[in-house]
């Protein structure tokens, strides 16, 4: 199967302009199909010390919530109509390289921060990790 007709596309949001980039090849390459294309948002664990944790003011559920309310605010409009939207928790590589795996996708499209140097080590690459550890073939786009 071509790149060009996957039929499940896997598109990481960080809420980033090159992440919303990301999505718009995303759906350029599903020929503007929104069912074909599926978004992840990972979150970090919380804290077991953290103090909205803590006092219960902060959970998962509410977490998940806030993520889905503000990427349906930021995607509105016709062409974003039908997007499956997830959010999961963890490491941003592993997760997004299982969620591709666990719906089946044919494709992740995803940008490079483009990062290097001691940020790099520091910080790591998604990018990279989703790339070693993926089931399918990675678009990675660079800034």
């Amino acid at each position: 199967m071509s790149v060009l007709q996957a039929q499940k596309i896997v598109i990481p949001i960080d809420f980033s302009d090159l992440s919303f980039d990301a999505l718009e090849k995303g759906l350029d390459i599903a020929g503007g199909d929104t069912k074909r294309v599926h978004l992840i948002h990972v979150l970090a664990d919380l804290a077991v010390n953290e103090p909205g944790a803590i006092w219960g003011e902060i959970n998962n559920e509410k977490r998940t919530r806030n993520v889905k309310e503000a990427l349906r605010e930021k995607l509105q409009g016709q062409r974003y109509q039908g997007l499956s939207i997830d959010v999961e928790f963890g490491d941003a590589g592993f997760r997004i390289s299982d969620f591709a795996k666990k719906i089946g996708a044919d494709l992740i499209v995803m940008p490079s921060h483009g990062r290097t140097g001691l940020s790099r080590v520091l910080i790591g690459s998604v990018a990279q990790r989703v790339v070693q550890l993926a089931h399918c073939p990675v678009l990675v786009l660079r800034s």
